[in-house]
């Protein structure tokens, strides 16, 4: 039984006030809660009923066996209800023994590593159990096909937590002609993402636009003076499009996760 969600531990009490489930079962079940110390790492369970958010496995620094342990844990029973389990920026060797030891989810390949991952290759987030599908329309819009692993990492984030995004990738600015061809095009959408490196320009675009939420990634796509992205990271946050929220470098799980907080 998986005990991380607020549903299941209502049912957990209702189960010891019918008689069944014993009070020393429930405590064996509580014992989980609030985190779990598997020796290298503090699994937090009480992230969904604090934030409505799951926790997530950062899988970099970390070994595959670690991944998988953390994995485990999360998951639980892997055959009852609980909140999604996220591994992001998981390498190949991670993501093979992880999935072989935890089936059931589902892999999106993001891409070649970008910034300080470059030397660990294509890396992938994997997710177990996806929340029930939300009722809100989101776009993913990219500057670039070079700031697709990004995109692709908060694609994945979003479907995750029940809100499947549009991807729209390669929308330079004659790619913002064509999504604008219909007045209703971002009039219509709850929420967008904008991933874009260089300058950061389409964040102040699309802002400027839609009424609707905008959550911007700056990237570290560029050369010379676009700094590993710290060029866009600023000119997104001195947009003169007001109310535009900015993430870190490359953070596509963290503008997912600021998203999902946004939309009732």
């Amino acid at each position: 039984m998986n005990i991380m969600d607020e549903l299941a531990l209502q049912r957990l009490l209702e189960d010891v006030r019918t008689g069944a489930c014993t009070p020393d079962d429930a405590v064996q079940l509580l014992r989980r809660l609030p985190f779990a110390d598997l020796g290298f790492a503090k699994v937090d369970h009480h992230r969904h009923l604090r934030q409505g958010l799951p926790e997530a496995v950062y899988a970099q620094g970390k070994t595959a066996e670690q991944c998988s342990a953390i994995v485990g844990e999360l998951l639980g029973d892997p055959l009852s209800d609980g909140p999604p389990v996220i591994l992001t920026r998981a390498d190949a060797d991670q993501l093979a023994l992880v999935v072989r030891e935890h089936p059931g989810s589902v892999v999106t390949v993001t891409g070649p590593a970008t910034g300080a991952d470059r030397s660990r290759g294509e890396l992938a987030t994997a997710v177990w159990r996806r929340a029930s599908p939300r009722s809100h329309r989101t776009l993913v819009i990219t500057a670039g096909t070079s700031d697709l692993p990004v995109a692709r990492e908060c694609q994945a984030t979003l479907t995750a937590l029940g809100l499947e995004p549009v991807l729209l990738p390669d929308c330079g600015v004659a790619g913002v002609h064509r999504l604008l061809a219909s007045a209703d095009e971002l009039a219509d959408v709850d929420a967008v993402v904008v991933v874009a490196g260089m300058e950061g320009a389409l964040a102040s675009l699309v802002g400027g636009i839609t009424p609707a939420p905008v959550v911007a990634i700056p990237t570290s796509t560029g050369y010379g003076a676009a700094l590993e992205g710290v060029t866009a990271l600023l000119a997104m946050h001195a947009s003169c499009a007001a109310g535009i929220t900015v993430v870190g470098i490359d953070n596509g799980f963290g503008a997912a996760c600021a998203l999902a907080r946004m939309l009732p």
